[in-house]
């Protein structure tokens, strides 16, 4: 089950396009061994995925790659072309999985679109160590 949420939500510190990352996304077929380019089960609309790196100060030294896909006719171009570039999604949603690797609950997100950001956001600063 799919749900909407607001780019804001799901990015409030903003998010940064890795470069190079916008690819048509595959399937993979066991039992001919053949690749595919999928097609949204929900719209039937063309995958192409691509990598963000969110920039939310409190994760510190985990992990920031996102995966986003997006469902459009064809291949998203980056709003400026400069490198990493801050980007919004459009229309975006959220589908909660279990990884039957991790045994864990994931995410997949899914936009209409990307665009070009408002700006960065403003983080609150780390407080000192010292609490001053």
């Amino acid at each position: 089950m799919r749900f909407k949420v607001r780019f804001e939500d799901v990015s409030p510190a903003g998010c940064v396009l890795v470069p190079g990352s916008i690819a048509q996304g595959e399937d993979y077929d066991e039992k001919s061994g053949k690749r595919s380019p999928p097609k949204d089960k929900v719209t039937g609309g063309r995958v192409w995925t691509c990598r963000v790196l969110d920039m939310d100060p409190e994760l510190g030294a985990r992990s920031r790659e996102v995966a986003v896909e997006i469902l459009a006719d064809v291949q998203p171009v980056p709003p400026t072309g400069q490198m990493f570039e801050q980007v919004e999604f459009t229309d975006m949603t959220v589908t909660p999985y279990l990884n039957e690797k991790t045994r864990r609950l994931a995410y997949s997100f899914r936009a209409s679109g990307m665009v070009k950001a408002n700006g960065f956001k403003s983080a609150p600063a780390p407080a000192s160590k010292d609490g001053a």
